[in-house]
């Protein structure tokens, strides 16, 4: 028998029985689609970190020296207290890696963990969980910030440890009417009275958190409101890519030179760019991938008990038919060609109906929720594999049973 006549035969048997063709396949279908759909939000959120968060974190072109790694939730709990004993970074490491880098763009110390968050209240408006930051002036450069109206902070501010304020487009925007109104206002934050010197322009959201809900003190008048924090962080700025590694070595060398430490004794600080970001999201991603095959094979697994069993059951419907197949000719090779090419069509519909499925959901979550989604090419084929595959795996046994009738038998039967 010509495959292609099989597959005419298969495309007219799933055809004649739609209700149970499509009842055959809900497993596979659905094992399919989760399979499309997590993927392509994985994807999506790898895709996100990497060309939207890790630069609004970290600022584009940057790198940090922290004293606690990115990763620091992969890490077991002696690793944990030992980095809980470094020093802590201070203005004077800034200073130490400003002077190995002249050729920064700009090199900032800003408040870390835990970070405040605060009401800013004016007269009788008020925003609540409103993140504080204590940062040094080239922060607002290694972030790329833009100011919309009034000016940066400046040095100045800094060393007087003056009781300014920098607010971010949402906190002006909903404290008043118009937020070029804001400067030179006087807001509480936290308590304290402070003047505005100028507005963010708006940054945007990300995964629908809104980056524009943050105010910025002189890292001194911070300090002096929430005490030093646990984390505070370098950030240095290259004007090109190509110039980060080269910069973090001589960081590394300055850092290790200030802080005293001999030849082969480990660093009690931590240098980061962005691409650690961005791994340490994928990290975290990998238990996702792990667990959705296990669920994915799982639900294939049942989907081909399923056709496996209403093969069975087509075969035993049409012993007659296979009988008169035998009696003008069909060897036992034909007969089981047949059965499992109609096997493998089912579970290719299966595999198909699923990819369509899962590529609709995801464009769903996309447009629906903060989620960002990808479809795959290699996800699609995978879905499109597993289908075919356990077609032929649990089509095998229904179709050396049909293969095997007695054509006299078969054709006694009514």
């Amino acid at each position: 028998m010509p495959l292609s006549e099989a597959l005419r035969l298969a495309l007219q048997s799933i055809w004649s029985s739609k209700l149970r063709s499509f009842f055959t396949l809900l497993g596979i279908i659905v094992s399919v689609a989760f399979l499309v759909m997590v993927v392509a939000v994985i994807q999506g959120m790898n895709a996100y970190v990497r060309e939207n968060i890790t630069g609004a974190l970290i600022g584009t072109n940057a790198f940090q020296v922290r004293r606690t790694p990115i990763n620091v939730g992969l890490m077991d709990d002696e690793e944990i207290r030992a980095i809980s004993k470094r020093p802590l970074i201070t203005l004077e490491d800034a200073e130490v890696v400003r002077r190995a880098i002249p050729d920064a763009r700009a090199v900032s110390l800003q408040s870390g963990w835990p970070t405040p968050v605060s009401q800013v209240i004016y007269r009788n408006r008020l925003v609540e969980n409103v993140v504080v930051f204590g940062v040094t002036p080239p922060y607002q450069t290694v972030q790329d910030y833009q100011f919309a109206w009034g000016s940066p902070l400046t040095e100045p501010d800094v060393r007087d440890r003056r009781d300014v304020v920098v607010l971010g487009f949402d906190v002006a925007d909903r404290l008043f009417d118009d937020p070029a109104m804001a400067v030179d206002r006087k807001v509480r934050v936290g308590g304290r009275e402070l003047r505005v010197k100028g507005v963010i322009a708006k940054k945007g959201r990300v995964l629908g958190q809104s980056f524009d809900t943050f105010v910025l003190l002189p890292i001194t008048t911070f300090e002096s409101m929430y005490g030093r924090r646990k984390t505070t962080v370098v950030s240095v700025k290259m004007a090109e890519t190509r110039d980060i590694d080269d910069a973090m070595n001589r960081a590394e060398a300055a850092m290790r030179l200030a802080h005293r430490l001999r030849p082969g004794e480990p660093n009690d600080f931590t240098v980061d760019k962005a691409t650690a970001l961005v791994a340490f999201w994928r990290n975290l991603t990998q238990v996702l991938f792990t667990a959705v095959p296990a669920v994915v094979c799982i639900g294939i697994v049942v989907g081909g008990i399923v056709i496996m069993n209403i093969m069975l059951m087509t075969v035993n419907e049409r012993v007659h038919e296979i009988g008169i197949r035998k009696a003008v000719g069909a060897t036992r090779r034909d007969i089981r060609r047949q059965f499992l090419v109609e096997s493998v069509v089912l579970a290719l519909l299966g595999g198909a109906f699923g990819v369509i499925a899962g590529w609709g959901s995801a464009l769903l979550v996309a447009s629906t929720s903060p989620l960002p989604a990808r479809v795959t090419l290699w996800s699609v084929g995978a879905a499109l594999l597993l289908g075919a595959g356990a077609g032929v795996l649990f089509g095998v046994y229904p179709a050396a049973r049909a293969a095997r009738l007695d054509p006299i038998n078969a054709l006694r039967a009514e």
